[in-house]
């Protein structure tokens, strides 16, 4: 399986519902390192998995909804705990449905998966792998 990689980052702030979240039920802040890795089993005929560039510019529009942004009062996330697992989903579906549509090129529809990792810090991340 080939993968291509490309980074951005987001800083959000939010808060969670649950005694299992300790000190983080209260509103606090996260700037997440945001890798997305597009994944298929045979190179395009230009011989890439997907543009590079086309990617970065995808994976930036996908977060620029998220980013800066109290994640409590985002209408999408209206009584959910956005978990980095959570989020690291939500990314992923948005650049999946940006693959099926083409804004990453012909070869972005025949992509075999994404996987979305967030990097809370140099010792902990996230991951969603979605097949396509």
């Amino acid at each position: 399986m080939f993968a291509v990689t490309v980074r951005d980052h987001i800083m959000i702030a939010h808060s969670f519902a649950g005694e299992v979240f300790g000190p983080a039920q209260a509103l606090h802040g996260a700037t997440f390192v945001v890798d997305a890795a597009f994944r298929r089993a045979e190179l395009d005929a230009d011989g890439i998995v997907v543009d590079i560039g086309r990617a970065t510019e995808e994976l930036h529009t996908a977060l620029e909804d998220l980013n800066y942004r109290n994640l409590d009062e985002h209408p999408e996330f209206a009584g959910v705990n956005t978990t980095t697992e959570f989020l690291a989903k939500v990314i992923a579906d948005r650049l999946a449905s940006r693959a099926r549509d083409g804004r990453l090129g012909e070869g972005g529809r025949e992509l075999a998966g994404i996987t979305v990792t967030l990097h809370e810090s140099h010792a902990a991340s996230a991951s969603y792998e979605l097949a396509l």
